[in-house]
């Protein structure tokens, strides 16, 4: 990440540039009406970008949630996206980060994520196998569920995550 990077958070009138973002990074998938949803989602969600040169080259969600009966606070992350012209170069992990912090400061200790275990192991996360998603994922995600620790924490409670209805959706679920 360069140093005249800056990670703020999102208003929804970025929805547009967010949009473009998500097309070029993943050109394959829609994830276009989800991180709509999301940045409009209002408290529920911490959404943040990475800007350059007035550019948004860097995104993150944050959904707030809570941990089955126990009603432990958590996070879910989801999506995260690159510019391609600006991958390997740190702004995911920073992204990743800076969401850590402000979780953190709001005394959220777990975050969830549903992805590749190559890349996320990097950020922190590991298999999580105690608290499971909304929705049973299929045998050849075995391992994308995966979850981090912040600030030292215990292992979460066991239970399944409490979602707000944007991700109640099982096609998000699904490969």
């Amino acid at each position: 990440m360069t140093a005249e990077t800056e990670i703020r958070e999102t208003t929804p009138d970025e929805i547009p540039a967010l949009e473009r973002l998500y097309r070029a990074t993943f050109p394959e998938e829609d994830l276009v009406a989800l991180v709509r949803d999301l940045v409009s989602a209002g408290p529920d969600v911490l959404s943040l970008a990475a800007v350059a040169d007035g550019a948004i080259v860097g995104h993150v969600a944050f959904t707030r949630c809570t941990i089955g009966e126990s009603g432990t606070r958590a996070a879910l992350l989801a999506p995260l996206a690159v510019a391609p012209d600006r991958q390997r170069q740190g702004l995911g992990r920073a992204l990743v980060n800076a969401g850590f912090d402000r979780l953190a400061e709001e005394g959220i200790l777990y975050v969830f994520a549903l992805g590749d275990p190559a890349y996320y192991s990097r950020l922190g996360f590991t298999r999580e196998n105690a608290v499971m998603p909304p929705y049973a994922l299929p045998p050849e995600w075995d391992g994308a569920w995966q979850s981090v620790r912040l600030r030292g924490a215990a292992r979460p409670p066991p239970g399944s995550l409490n979602l707000p209805p944007v991700w109640l959706r099982p096609e998000l679920w699904l490969p």
